[in-house]
């Protein structure tokens, strides 16, 4: 029950006492109130904005895993003992880079504030699941033996639910510090349903462009009453701000043939008012393409804001999250045919952002040939591709050309190709998980048949290389994934700049 401990309890309680308040929503006496009364206090919670939050999440599904995986008979004190001591030997290990950003705390370690891993940890599974499994094997309880540790453990994060843990830590960090997102399509009900779940879970900031009686006739319609109080923008109203925006695309494009009274038009357009305000730094990234083709999108994108400094092309990436874990596809949805520069480009874009979810690519060049098999003008220039890319990221296990299906396939690698990057990986546990396709009609064709006949959820396209963030949707995407691209968008805005 909570509110029912006193600081005058407390004060009566021995050196560093331990408090474990775990009722919940209301604690049974306020963290901070037993902070003051004993400044000394070992201080728990249930709650995720308080340190040391205690939460069935750290093992209920771990503690499964691992049972489930030696086929236990029963769930035995042994089992979940090794539990207990696994979290606790994991606290005190040193907290992994993904960690400290979902928490917004670069001083996390082992101490009365951090007693306890976070659930957000993604070495949780990798530490607990073994230990029940080991368990339930030396007390008799196993139906079946795991013999290879090291490979088992190298495949818990593909079979238990990374897509989830990705998108959990994306939302986490967007919600420590949201950003400014502008929505083109704010008469769209599915954007604004959107747009309304990331403003009242404090994800972003939405900024909605469209007309302003029929923006607010939604809202009304539909009780999105978190975007009650949102920036509704109509280009048609806002003049001298449309009128600044238009000069600044006139100064980028007037070289390129655009004229200030075409410019003057264009930023009418939502589209590129929207990107015209994330240039200027009135809004810190945009979603928008649910309505419209990916090419009105994006173009509008690259005029006013333009590819980041030190690139001559962007790429789009789609992240596949299937039963056997996470994929990244890419360029999807920018180059229609790649020369060897273009997929260089592309492969440290997609690199950089599979990095940024603190997952290591293993990535393989992809072509209708294997290693030299079927000799022409896409397989070669796959197979000089794998050879510059090797030199320029030598810290990257990457190789081709290679078909889809042997690179996915760890056995048939190791039969086949024993020579190969990735068949060496495969060996040490870490399997495939960055495809680079030859052309974009390969790989758009890829993600939406593992959309649509796989059975997978796709995240994305998620663009790179832009000089300010900016995240094109698909088209018909529902909330769910729209909220999921504005997460993507405020960390990406987040990496790039202070709160403003």
């Amino acid at each position: 029950v909570g509110n029912i401990v006193t600081p005058d309890h407390l004060k009566r309680m021995a050196d560093r006492p331990i408090l474990f308040t775990l009722a919940n929503p209301d604690p049974e006496i306020d963290p901070a109130v037993a902070r003051r009364a004993r400044p000394d206090a070992i201080i728990a919670t249930g709650r995720s904005d308080t340190p040391n939050q205690i939460n069935n999440v750290l093992g209920f599904p771990f503690i499964f895993r691992g049972a489930l995986d030696v086929g236990a008979r029963e769930i035995n004190d042994e089992m979940k003992i090794a539990a207990v001591h696994a979290i606790a030997r994991l606290a005190r290990d040193p907290i992994p880079e993904a960690v400290s950003r979902a928490y917004t705390d670069s001083t996390i370690r082992f101490g009365p504030d951090y007693l306890i891993p976070k659930p957000l940890d993604p070495r949780l599974i990798t530490a607990i699941a073994p230990a029940v499994a080991r368990a339930a094997i030396e007390t008799g309880v196993a139906r079946h033996a795991i013999t290879d540790w090291p490979n088992y453990e190298a495949h818990l994060l593909e079979r238990v639910g990374m897509g989830q843990k990705l998108v959990t830590g994306l939302l986490a960090r967007a919600r420590r510090d949201p950003r400014r997102v502008v929505f083109p399509e704010a008469e769209d009900y599915e954007v604004l349903k959107a747009a309304d779940i990331a403003a009242e879970q404090e994800i972003a900031i939405p900024v909605l462009i469209g007309s302003d009686n029929a923006v607010r006739k939604m809202i009304e319609r539909y009780r999105l009453d978190n975007l009650r109080d949102a920036a509704i923008l109509d280009p048609e109203q806002t003049t001298e701000q449309t009128e600044q925006y238009a000069r600044n695309l006139f100064q980028r494009r007037q070289r390129k043939g655009m004229t200030l009274t075409v410019a003057r038009r264009l930023v009418r357009e939502y589209d590129y008012y929207a990107a015209s305000m994330v240039a200027a730094g009135d809004a810190d990234t945009m979603v928008s393409g649910r309505t419209r083709p990916y090419p009105q999108i994006i173009r509008p994108a690259l005029h006013t804001i333009g590819i980041s400094p030190g690139l001559g092309h962007v790429s789009g990436m789609y992240v596949i999250n299937t039963r056997r874990g996470l994929y990244f596809f890419a360029d999807t949805t920018i180059n229609t045919a790649p020369d060897e520069e273009t997929l260089m480009d592309i492969i440290g874009l997609t690199v950089e952002r599979v990095r940024g979810f603190e997952i290591e690519p293993v990535v393989a060049l992809l072509s209708h040939s294997n290693f030299g098999s079927s000799p022409g003008e896409e397989s070669d220039r796959m197979a000089r591709v794998a050879k510059l890319a090797q030199e320029r990221f030598p810290d990257l296990v990457i190789d081709g050309e290679v078909q889809a299906n042997i690179a996915l396939d760890p056995e048939l690698l190791q039969e086949l190709y024993p020579f190969s990057p990735l068949a060496r990986a495969s060996r040490e546990g870490r399997r495939v998980n960055t495809l680079i396709f030859p052309n974009l009609a390969a790989g758009n064709i890829a993600h939406k048949l593992m959309s649509n006949l796989g059975e997978a959820e796709v995240i994305g396209p998620i663009l790179s290389g832009m000089a300010r963030p900016v995240h094109v949707l698909k088209i018909g995407s529902h909330s769910r994934e729209i909220l999921h691209m504005i997460a993507i968008a405020v960390t990406d805005a987040q990496g790039e700049s202070t709160p403003t």
